[in-house]
């Protein structure tokens, strides 16, 4: 899988205060200027998360702020054949309910954004969070990562909400990918650092030198069916001890 990056300094962003947000007048702003001041200080605080979970947490907080008529909002992930697994959440109603099973869930897999105006009149009988607006965040063959935001009333969200959420989930998907190559080039460095120190260790205990070392600690790996940074931890934190 290939990556477009865009780097860009968080200084550069201006700082936005949220709490002086009106969202459904900017949305309605000709300019838009409200809005777009408001996405930027989205993008910042999104790009600034360390991890990818803390990047769907962030999400979470912002689409409660942002998208006009949201009071609750929960991330998802769904695989075809599996139910739907609760990744990040506002707070504990959403927590407690998990996703709704609502036929608009299949809809997401070609759908970017699938409204429902009142879970109860779709058949989710009970439900507390009645107004449904949902977001792909990322998309393949067999998984579905997607962004809900919910209203304890029924037709919450009109298409102002959906086009925004859209806008919003553009700058979440970025921001998550960006957060999860930098994780993977982090584990990949300390992983070589580990096989590196797993190498030297071989060669001074099997007075041998580095290639030599290292094709030892392939073949064990392959031997005892090990990964090789696994096997080369356990080397490490034998010497350690």
């Amino acid at each position: 899988m290939s990556y477009e990056r865009f780097v860009v300094a968080a200084s550069d962003f201006p700082v936005f205060d949220f709490s002086a947000y009106d969202v459904s007048e900017a949305t309605r702003s000709p300019g838009g200027l409200d809005l777009a001041e408001a996405l930027t200080a989205a993008a910042r605080e999104l790009h600034e998360s360390p991890t990818p979970g803390a990047t769907l947490d962030t999400a979470v907080r912002l689409a409660v702020r942002l998208l006009p008529g949201a009071e609750h909002a929960g991330v998802c992930e769904l695989e075809h054949g599996e139910t739907l697994r609760a990744l990040a959440w506002t707070d504990d109603l959403v927590r407690d309910a998990g996703a709704p099973e609502l036929p608009h869930w299949e809809r997401l897999w070609t759908s970017p954004v699938v409204r429902v105006a009142d879970s109860v009149g779709a058949g989710g009988e009970g439900q507390e969070l009645r107004s449904v607006l949902s977001m792909r965040l990322r998309a393949d063959k067999r998984r579905l990562t997607v962004l809900t935001a919910y209203s304890r009333e029924p037709g919450a969200f009109d298409e102002t909400a959906a086009r925004l959420g859209r806008l919003f989930t553009a700058h979440v998907s970025l921001a998550l990918n960006s957060v999860t190559v930098r994780e993977q080039l982090t584990e990949a460095m300390h992983t070589r650092d580990l096989i590196g120190q797993a190498t030297g260790i071989l060669m001074e205990r099997m007075e041998i030198d580095a290639q030599a070392a290292f094709e030892s600690l392939v073949r064990a790996s392959q031997r005892e069916n090990v990964k090789l940074r696994d096997l080369a931890r356990r080397i490490v934190g034998a010497t350690e001890n």
